[in-house]
C-alpha cells in the first residue's frame, strides 16, 4: 500500500490533469462555435452558385477554415510551450531543467498536430482554388501548386518548420536548443499571414508588418497562457509562480504588439470608417476587438490581483481559473480569426485598380522635389518599430545607469541618436517613396544604410551599455537577458561571423550578389523581400564596422593594421562596384522597373547611370570617418599600453610587461621541474 502523502500527490496530478482537460475542452468548444457562428453568418460556407465555375464542394467549405483554425492552434500552443521550456522556467547554465525538457518534448507532439494541419490546409486551399473536391487535387497538381505559387510555397514552408521542430524537439535539452525550436516555431507561424489578404493590401508597409507581428504577438501571447496555465494545475510545478511572473511582462509586449498589428491590419484593409459596421469583414473585426479589450482587462487583473499571490494555495486556484476563462475568450477570437480569413475585404471606394499602386502600395509619386523628399513619408511600420524600440531601449540602459551614479558618454548618445535619425530619414520619408521607382534614390538609401548608418550605431556601444545597465540573473545558475547577452557574445556562432575572412565578404560582395543576378528585380517585386534586402544591408554593415571600429566586447580583437588594410580594400571594391553599375550596357532589373513608367524620369538607362555614380562617390565619406576613428583608437590603445608597462615597472618590473610574464612563467615551469627531480 503506497503511503498517503503518494496518495494525496496523485490525487492532485489527475485533479489538476482533470481540470486542464476542462479547460481545453471549453476552449476547443468556444472556439469552434465562434468559427462556425462567423463563417454562417459572414457567408462564407454559403455554395455560391456561379453559372460556368466548378463547386469545391462543402468538404472543402468546411473544412479549409478548420483546418487553419486547428493549424493556428496547434501553432500557438508549440510557441507557448518552447517558450515556458527557454525563458519561462529557470535553467542551470544553460541546461534545461526536467520539466522543462518535458515541455520541449510536448511541443514536437502540438508541432506534429501543426505539420498534420498545415498539409490538410493545403490541400484544402487547393481545392478551393480549383473548385475541384479535396481528392481530385492530389498528385502534380498539389505538387505544382506548393512549390510555385505563393499561398502554397508558404504553406510548404509552415510544414517543413513543424516537422523540423517535431523531429529536434525530442533530443533537444539546452536552453540554446530550445531557443533555436522557438525560432523555427516564431518563423513558421508567419507564412500564412504574409500569404494572405497582407499580400494584396494596398498599403504594404501596414498591412505585411502589421499582421506579421498579430499573428506572432497573439501566438506568444495565447500559447504561453496556456502553457503556463498548465503548468500552474500541476501538483508538483516547480517555481510556476517565476513562470507566472515572467510571462506576465511577456504578456504586456505581446498585448501592444497585438494592438499594433491589429490597428495597422485593420487601416490597411479598410477604406472608410463605415466599412467596420456594415461589411461582414468589418463586423468580425469589432467582435475581435471586443474581446481584444477583455482580454487586456483580465491581463491587468492578473498583473494586480493573481500573480503577486501565486505562492500561496488560494492564489494559485484564483489564477488557473482566471486564465480558463481568459484561454477560452483567446480560442473565441482566434476562431474569429479564422473566419476573418475566409471573408472577403471590403473593396475599394471608387471600384477601380491602380496597377502602380497595386505593384508599389502607393501611387505614382509626383516629379522629386526638396519639398517632396520631406513631406511624401511613408508609414512603414517594421521600421517605425525599429526605430523605436532601438531608441527606447537604449535610452532606458542611459537613465538606469545615471539613476545609479554611472556615467555614460554623451558622444555615444549622439552617434546612436544620429544612427537612428538616418535610417528615419531613408526608410521612412520621401526617400523611401523615391527609392521604390528611381534606382538612383535606391542607391542613395542604401549606401546610407550600409556605410554611414551601422557607423554611428556601432561607435553608440549598445552591447557594452547592455552589458553594463542590465542586472544579473536573480537565482545562481539561471540565465536572465544579461546572461543570454554574455552567452551569445561567447559563443561560436559569434566567433565565426565575427572573424574577418566572414564579415568582410559578406559586407562587400553582397552588393554583387543582389544587383548582378535577377534577386535585385525579385526582390523588388515583393514588399517583404524589399525589407529583408533593407535589413540585410544595414546588418552586414554593422558586423563589418562592428569589428572595424567597435568599442563593445567581441569574441576577437584585430590588429588595428589589419583593419586599416581591410577598410582599404572594402574601399577599393565598394568604388569599382559603382563603375560596374554605370558600364552596364542595358539597365538593370528590368523585371521590374519595366512594370511602370516614371513620365518625368530621363529614363531607367540614365537613371541608373547615376545611381553607379552614387554608389562610387558616396562611400569616401564614411571610410574617411571610419579612418579618422581607426586611428584615433589606435593612438589611445597605444597610450594605455604605454601608462600600463609605466605602472607596471614602478612596481618593480621592466619596461617590457608582457617580457615579464614570459619570463616569470618560464621560471614557474622550471621551479615544477626541479620539485618533480
Amino acid at each position: 500500500m503506497a503511503p498517503p502523502h503518494k496518495r494525496d500527490n496523485s490525487a492532485a496530478v489527475r485533479g489538476g490533469t482533470d481540470t486542464a482537460i476542462v479547460i481545453g475542452v471549453a476552449a476547443a468548444a468556444a472556439g469552434l462555435i465562434a468559427l462556425i457562428i462567423s463563417l454562417v453568418a459572414g457567408g462564407a460556407v454559403t455554395a455560391q452558385v456561379i453559372p460556368g465555375l466548378p463547386d469545391a464542394g462543402s468538404l472543402t467549405r468546411w473544412g479549409l477554415p478548420i483546418a487553419k483554425t486547428t493549424m493556428d492552434f496547434a501553432g500557438a500552443l508549440t510557441v507557448g510551450l518552447l517558450l515556458l521550456a527557454a525563458f519561462l522556467l529557470p535553467a542551470d547554465k544553460g541546461v534545461l531543467g526536467s520539466a522543462a525538457v518535458g515541455y520541449v518534448r510536448a511541443a514536437s507532439w502540438s508541432a506534429l498536430v501543426w505539420a498534420a494541419a498545415a498539409a490538410a490546409t493545403l490541400v484544402f486551399q487547393l481545392s478551393d482554388l480549383l473548385g475541384l473536391p479535396p481528392g481530385e487535387v492530389l498528385g502534380d497538381q498539389l505538387t505544382s501548386y506548393a512549390g510555385s505559387v505563393r499561398q502554397g510555397i508558404g504553406l510548404m514552408f509552415v510544414i517543413l518548420l513543424a516537422t523540423a521542430v517535431a523531429l529536434f524537439g525530442r533530443t533537444a535539452a539546452s536552453g540554446a536548443g530550445a531557443i533555436g525550436l522557438l525560432a523555427a516555431a516564431l518563423a513558421g507561424v508567419v507564412p500564412p499571414a504574409l500569404t494572405g489578404h497582407s499580400a494584396s493590401s494596398g498599403a504594404h508597409e501596414l498591412a505585411v508588418t502589421g499582421l506579421a507581428l498579430h499573428v506572432l504577438a497573439i501566438s506568444v501571447w495565447v500559447g504561453g497562457l496556456a502553457a503556463v496555465t498548465f503548468h500552474g494545475l500541476r501538483a508538483k510545478a516547480d517555481h510556476a509562480a517565476v513562470a507566472a511572473r515572467r510571462f506576465s511582462t511577456a504578456a504586456v509586449w505581446a498585448w501592444a504588439g497585438v494592438a499594433i498589428g491589429g490597428a495597422a491590419s485593420a487601416i490597411s484593409r479598410l477604406y472608410q470608417p463605415a466599412d467596420l459596421f456594415t461589411t461582414s469583414y468589418g463586423l468580425i473585426m469589432v467582435a475581435k476587438t471586443v474581446l481584444f479589450v477583455a482580454l487586456g482587462a483580465i491581463g491587468w487583473w492578473h498583473r494586480r490581483a493573481t500573480v503577486p499571490r501565486l505562492e500561496e494555495s488560494g492564489g494559485r486556484r484564483l489564477f488557473v481559473r482566471l486564465a480558463g476563462v481568459e484561454i477560452v475568450l483567446m480560442s473565441v477570437t482566434m476562431g474569429l480569426a479564422g473566419a476573418l480569413s475566409r471573408t472577403a475585404p471590403p473593396p475599394p471606394l471608387d471600384g477601380t485598380v491602380d496597377p502602380v499602386a497595386e505593384l508599389l502600395g502607393f501611387p505614382m509619386p509626383p516629379p522629386m522635389t526638396a519639398q517632396t523628399l520631406l513631406t511624401l513619408w511613408r508609414p512603414d511600420l517594421f521600421f517605425i518599430l525599429a526605430v523605436a524600440l532601438l531608441g527606447g531601449l537604449y535610452a532606458a540602459g542611459v537613465v538606469r545607469l545615471i539613476r545609479r551614479g554611472d556615467r555614460w558618454p554623451w558622444i555615444r548618445v549622439a552617434a546612436w541618436a544620429a544612427g537612428l535619425v538616418s535610417m528615419a530619414a531613408v526608410l521612412l520619408s520621401g526617400v523611401s517613396t523615391y527609392a521604390m521607382v528611381l534606382f538612383s534614390t535606391h542607391m542613395v538609401q542604401h549606401m546610407i544604410l550600409s556605410m554611414l548608418t551601422p557607423i554611428l550605431l556601432v561607435l553608440g556601444a549598445p552591447v557594452t551599455l547592455a552589458l553594463r545597465a542590465l542586472k544579473p540573473a536573480k537565482r545562481r545558475g539561471d540565465r536572465g537577458p544579461r546572461e543570454w547577452l554574455n552567452a551569445f557574445l561567447q559563443s561560436r556562432f559569434s566567433r565565426v561571423v565575427t572573424h574577418p575572412a566572414v564579415a568582410t565578404p559578406l559586407f562587400v560582395l553582397s552588393p554583387y550578389a543582389v544587383y548582378f543576378t535577377p534577386l535585385f528585380a525579385a526582390l523588388m517585386n515583393d514588399h517583404l523581400g524589399h525589407l529583408v534586402m533593407s535589413v540585410h544591408f544595414l546588418l552586414s554593415g554593422f558586423l563589418f564596422y562592428w569589428i572595424m571600429v567597435g568599442v563593445d566586447p567581441a569574441p576577437r580583437k584585430i590588429p588595428y593594421l589589419l583593419r586599416i588594410v581591410l577598410l582599404l580594400v572594402v574601399m577599393g571594391v565598394h568604388a569599382f562596384f559603382g563603375i560596374t553599375i554605370m558600364m552596364q550596357s542595358a539597365p538593370l532589373a528590368m523585371e521590374y522597373y519595366g512594370q511602370f513608367d516614371v513620365p518625368w524620369s530621363d529614363g531607367v538607362a540614365e537613371d541608373q547611370y547615376a545611381g553607379g555614380g552614387v554608389a562610387w562617390a558616396i562611400g569616401e565619406l564614411p571610410t574617411l570617418l571610419v579612418m579618422i576613428t581607426l586611428l584615433y583608437q589606435w593612438f589611445g590603445d597605444e597610450e594605455r599600453t604605454e601608462r600600463r608597462r609605466e605602472r607596471h615597472s614602478r612596481r618593480g618590473g621592466s619596461d617590457d610587461a608582457d617580457m615579464d610574464d614570459y619570463n616569470a612563467y618560464l621560471q614557474e615551469l622550471d621551479r615544477r621541474s626541479r620539485q618533480q627531480n
